[in-house]
């Protein structure tokens, strides 16, 4: 199985994205998940194949939820408190 599929960004939450089956576009999404998701930002497309690496999600699961639900929504990672710490000694990371 393959999808073309179009990967929007969140207007509210940072690191989350909507991986969209491109010919149904957005109309099957939920209106209360476009709700807290915002309004979506195309960011691109990709033609999604069970062997394609993909950057925080794995291919397979995409392309069951995409067959399933029409949508596959990508969480933002989990915040380390570790991590947190060292980003708040490291005057490069602090804004």
């Amino acid at each position: 199985m393959k999808v073309l599929c179009d990967i929007y960004r969140s207007a509210k939450k940072e690191e989350m994205y909507l991986y969209v089956d491109k010919r149904a576009g957005i109309e099957r999404i939920p209106g209360n998940l476009l709700e807290l998701f915002g309004s979506p930002r195309h960011v691109t497309t990709l033609l999604i194949t069970p062997d394609r690496n993909l950057a925080r999600a794995d291919a397979d699961k995409v392309l069951r939820e995409l067959h399933k639900c029409g949508y596959y929504l990508q969480m933002p990672p989990v915040a380390d408190s570790e991590m947190h710490r060292i980003a708040l000694k490291n005057s490069k990371l602090q804004y």
